[in-house]
């Protein structure tokens, strides 16, 4: 299974230089998505990506440690290579409800001075999943990148038009807009503790 490299592309333009001495968040709109994409890098001394993305794939024993998700586990699927992980993953968003969704996560070859490893939406699969469990996501990419001394958080999601009502769909695109830049550093440091890593 492939890898968006269109949405990683944008991410390591919009980035530049790993290089950064405290919090750093960008976002940017992208032509036909109801929401931006954004990324965001932040210090953390001493961090080793092998020790950070063993967490990242550890998609069964999210629960705890990760802020929001409930339920998370990997899915057997003859169709992923070594270094791929199918996992369906459900996630509260507060005062909205849940957000599920299938992926495919990928560890994909170093870029710009940053190991990364990548997911995106499988979509023929969050469709099938019910929509009376939780809102479905309608796209979902993202990134985490690691090099020297920082970590770095992509992400471009939005749920399904018709599995919400309008105040919902303005709280899930133009809220969630307004909240990225805290999700995202909330999501690095709890990641980058999970890890063992101080923050």
């Amino acid at each position: 299974m492939e890898t968006n490299n269109e949405f990683l592309a944008r991410v390591l333009k919009r980035i530049g230089t790993p290089t950064v001495t405290s919090f750093r968040f960008d976002s940017w709109s992208h032509a036909g998505k109801p929401t931006s994409e954004g990324v965001g890098l932040l210090p953390v001394p001493g961090i080793d990506a092998e020790k950070f993305f063993a967490r990242v794939m550890d998609l069964d024993h999210y629960v705890g440690p990760i802020p929001h998700v409930v339920e998370s586990r990997s899915v057997a699927d003859p169709r992923c290579q070594p270094g791929q992980v199918h996992f369906y993953q459900r996630v509260k968003v507060p005062l909205i409800g849940d957000l599920h969704q299938e992926s495919v996560i990928t560890r994909l070859p170093a870029q710009n001075g940053f190991e990364l490893v990548a997911w995106q939406l499988l979509d023929k699969e969050t469709e099938a999943l019910s929509p009376k469990t939780a809102i479905r996501a309608g796209y979902s990419d993202g990134v985490w990148m690691v090099a020297p001394g920082v970590v770095g958080y992509a992400l471009s999601a939005a749920p399904r038009r018709d599995d919400v009502g309008f105040i919902k769909w303005k709280a899930l695109t133009t809220g969630a807009d307004a909240t990225a830049s805290k999700v995202i550093r909330d999501n690095i440091a709890a990641m980058s503790r999970w890890a063992g890593f101080s923050v």
